[in-house]
């Protein structure tokens, strides 16, 4: 496993009570699951079998967002996750 960076923006870092923490994984899906089992909060409004739910996006290095729970990761990499509508 490979720890990756998550930022949490909007509903996302009120759920988690945290804006920046750590995470493992290699895949995004495998880094969801991380953080669902270890905020419960997080979880029941924003992921859904390793994805995240509707309204809710992933942004690798503020750079591309991702969908798909098979995206690579590399070990240090940042994850951003949010709502679908912040910073509109």
């Amino acid at each position: 496993m490979s720890t990756v960076r998550v930022e949490l923006f909007g509903i996302p870092r009120q759920r988690a009570g945290q804006a920046n923490l750590e995470a493992q994984g290699r895949l995004l899906g495998e880094v969801l699951d991380d953080l669902a089992r270890r905020f419960p909060g997080l979880a029941e409004c924003c992921i859904e079998r390793s994805r995240l739910r509707a309204g809710f996006v992933a942004s690798l290095d503020g750079q591309r967002f991702v969908t798909d729970p098979e995206t690579q990761l590399a070990p240090g990499q940042a994850v951003l996750i949010m709502s679908a509508d912040a910073g509109g």
